[in-house]
C-alpha cells in the first residue's frame, strides 16, 4: 500500500503533530525538536510559552487525551519525547 503524502493533520503521526505544534507554538527550527530536547533548557521556553504549548497541544489532541491536560501532568511534560509518550497513551503516564 502506497505511503499517504498528505500534509493534513490527520494524516500525520502524533509525533510529526506534537513537533509541528513545538515549532509553532515556540517559534523554533525543527531540527532541534528531538525526543531528548528540554522545552526549558533547550528550546528556551518560559513558563508562559509553556502554558501555550499545553493549551494548543489540548486543542489538537482533545479527542486523544479526553480534553485537557491537568496541571499536575503538565508539570511533568518536561520534555518533547514526554509529551509524545503521554499523547500516545491517550493523555496518561506509562
Amino acid at each position: 500500500m502506497a505511503e499517504n503524502t498528505s500534509n493534513n493533520a490527520s494524516d500525520l503521526s502524533i509525533r510529526e503533530q506534537v513537533k509541528n505544534v513545538i515549532v509553532e507554538v515556540l517559534g523554533v527550527k525543527p531540527e532541534q525538536v528531538t525526543d531528548e530536547a528540554s522545552f526549558k533548557d533547550d528550546l528556551g521556553a518560559d513558563s508562559l510559552d509553556q502554558v501555550e504549548l499545553v493549551m494548543k497541544l489540548e486543542e489538537v489532541f482533545k479527542e486523544k487525551i479526553n480534553g485537557e491536560i491537568s496541571e499536575k501532568d503538565a508539570e511533568q511534560l518536561t520534555t518533547v519525547g514526554s509529551v509524545i509518550k503521554y499523547i500516545e497513551n491517550d493523555g496518561k503516564f506509562a
